[in-house]
């Protein structure tokens, strides 16, 4: 609202408002912008100095009712308002806000800013540990990726007293003792709204109480903030909703989220695409697509990501001695089924499922894609089983499309790729410590003992094999794509075609809540951050970015390091006919992951599954409600793609063979 010219008001329009039954403290602390009409201000109140735009509009309410724009039985303090704003019925009065053109504010007791406010930023959230031994500090551009850094790396302690200092650099350029409001945004049938900054086209309709926060709405993402939600000290990001009761205190909300139906969250941060119904939160790390839905479920003092929570699952994170300190990690992919309960401090590997209770600290975390089951009060994992399930491959399929991310800017960068060097690594650490297991142990035991769980023996064996074939694919994926990017005519041409691109990406790697990066990026960064050469917020969002922009380069140099161990033989000495034979083990090794897939999905359609179809009929009247609710197996969406998938796997293999076959010759 700069670089606008607002003019006293004139005799004949302060005659006309005090008609009106308006009053002022003192009329000359009002100005008005030229075209102006004293007919659009009704009952209405002015204390302070305040200035007023043009309301020559009407604006169309639901049930099509259409009304003129203008201020109606309302008190302004200190207020500017912009044109055709809509103002109605407020209880109390709004002061001290910056209100832009084609606002509505109807049926609200107040809204007001008392004091200089940082609208939620730089609070500090006791994330993970209720302590506050891991705390946040959030603002608006907060990243699930930053966040992950400031919450976990507190042994890094220069970087993170850098980071904060940033922090408050940023807070300490939004602070102000005026609120804002942003164009095209309603607030209707609300209470207390104080201290909040609103973006553009944000949508509040029957908040009971927001307080001390930012809603970072956009145009092409706005907020929505619903019915008796109260919310305190909070930051909220564009293209999410908190509606139905929800009541968060705390907590930083990323993009593109959902919380409602009497969800309760305290100190806790959510990242890209998570949503909380029912049931609490408190000092949850929710990365990218955390999902829990029920009522009985509690997520406390753990970090989750692309995770769904069952009914009834819950952690412990006391221990019933020295209070709540500790906390725990279900890595990427993991779920917990109903009436779950895991004993922090935990980890859990990736894509893994909870099923049970479990009354020991256990870390599995070098066995993704597993099973950790209760019996008789043990927990047994059987590594590797999820590969095999037609549960987990629909889980990474359905996350791209359940993006509700509509703002061209994204903060959390998301890597959906169910095998990368992240778990990749970690299965051929599973392979390796299973081998030693099974060697210490002796290869005729029932069972085996990792890490306050049990193995079968057969489960050991079996999780070798999965693991393998998962590593062959992952691999195979890998040579392929490179190989189709180059023009091969020669050996030669093969042997440059597969070199790696730099030694970016080597090394371990790690999964900083939905972003899948090179270890080693990382540490420069935290370097970076702790020498003062990295010194903008800025700056390390954009590192973030080129290392998400860059990760199939990145891959690639990582992938040709790991042959060279897992074959003990660099890439460099195979020639075209080991790499032949390496790709007809990856066919055969994709052929039977999608065959077992497709066994798997088979288990949904057997004569069991379908109890409680046709209730009132014979079998046939069964068969026949399943398949009219269900579809037929060999008409279903997902069948039908393994089964492609299989066909288009083994073309590309003889396409891929062919052509390098043409290089020996």
């Amino acid at each position: 609202m700069t670089n606008i010219t607002y003019r006293p008001l004139t005799a004949e329009e302060i005659h006309q408002l005090e008609k009106n039954n308006t009053s002022a403290d003192m009329w000359t602390n009002i100005t008005v912008k030229d075209g102006f009409d004293p007919m659009r201000v009704r009952n209405c109140h002015f204390s302070g100095k305040n200035q007023l735009g043009i309301f020559n509009e009407s604006m169309t309410f639901f049930g099509q009712v259409e009304k003129p724009c203008g201020l109606y039985h309302a008190h302004f303090h200190n207020c500017t308002l912009g044109d055709n704003v809509f103002v109605n019925q407020i209880k109390n009065y709004i002061a001290n806000y910056n209100i832009e053109d084609h606002v509505v504010i109807d049926n609200t007791d107040l809204l007001a800013v008392d004091g200089v406010s940082t609208f939620g930023n730089g609070l500090q959230v006791s994330v993970l540990d209720e302590t506050g031994g891991r705390k946040v500090m959030i603002y608006d551009q907060l990243s699930a990726h930053l966040a992950y850094m400031l919450a976990f790396y507190k042994h890094r302690r220069i970087f993170n007293e850098q980071l904060e200092k940033l922090i408050e650099e940023y807070t300490s350029t939004i602070q102000s003792d005026r609120g804002f409001i942003g164009r095209h945004s309603s607030i209707c049938n609300c209470r207390e709204i104080k201290n909040v900054k609103i973006g553009p086209h944000t949508l509040i309709d029957g908040a009971s109480k927001l307080e001390n926060g930012s809603i970072n709405s956009t145009p092409e993402a706005p907020v929505e903030i619903g019915h008796e939600v109260l919310m305190k000290d909070f930051i909220i990001s564009s293209g999410s909703q908190v509606t139905d009761g929800a009541v968060v205190n705390k907590c930083f909300i990323g993009q593109g989220c959902r919380l409602g139906t009497q969800y309760s969250a305290e100190n806790s941060l959510f990242f890209a695409n998570s949503q909380g119904f029912h049931g609490e939160a408190c000092s949850l790390f929710a990365g990218p697509y955390t999902v829990t839905h029920h009522k009985s479920t509690l997520l406390i003092a753990g970090m989750f990501s692309f995770s769904n929570a069952g009914s009834g699952s819950n952690q412990s994170n006391h221990m019933y001695k020295l209070g709540p300190i500790h906390h725990g990690i279900m890595e990427r992919g993991s779920k917990t089924t109903s009436d779950s309960y895991l004993l922090w401090p935990a980890k859990i590997g990736a894509f893994t499922l909870v099923m049970g209770r479990h009354y020991k600290n256990s870390d599995t975390s070098d066995m993704p894609f597993s099973y950790l089951i209760e019996h008789e009060d043990e927990s047994w994992l059987i590594p590797g089983v999820n590969l095999k399930s037609v549960g987990t491959i629909r889980d990474v399929l359905k996350w791209p499309k359940r993006d509700k991310r509509t703002d061209p800017v994204k903060m959390d960068h998301v890597n959906f790729n169910l095998l990368s060097p992240f778990t990749i690594h970690k299965m051929a650490k599973g392979i390796r410590k299973l081998k030693e297991i099974q060697r210490i142990s002796g290869e005729t035991s029932d069972f085996y003992s990792y890490n306050n769980t049990k193995i079968r023996r057969h489960a050991l064996i079996r999780g070798m094999e999965l693991y393998h074939m998962a590593i062959l694919k992952f691999i195979g994926n890998s040579i392929i794509t490179r190989l189709n990017s180059c023009t091969l005519e020669t050996r030669q041409d093969v042997k440059v075609c597969l070199e790696p691109d730099s030694k970016t990406g080597t090394g371990s790697w790690i999964d900083l809540a939905g972003l899948i990066a090179p270890k080693h990026s990382i540490t420069a960064l935290l370097n970076g951050v702790e020498d003062g050469s990295i010194n903008q917020l800025r700056d390390i969002e954009a590192i973030f970015y080129s290392l998400h922009d860059n990760y199939y380069n990145y891959e690639w140099n990582w992938t040709v390091e790991f042959i060279a161990h897992y074959f003990d033989k660099p890439l460099a000495d195979f020639s075209v006919e080991d790499i032949i034979q390496l790709i007809n083990e990856w066919l055969q090794s994709v052929v039977e992951i999608d065959k077992m897939l497709y066994l798997d999905a088979k288990k949904e359609f057997r004569l069991e599954s379908m109890t409680g179809f046709g209730t009132d009929g014979d079998q046939k009247t069964k068969q026949l409600d399943f398949e009219n609710v269900r579809g037929k197996f060999e008409s279903n969406d997902f069948v039908k793609e393994t089964l492609n998938h299989i066909d288009r796997k083994t073309a590309l293999g003889k396409r891929v063979v062919e052509q390098l076959s043409r290089t020996i010759e």
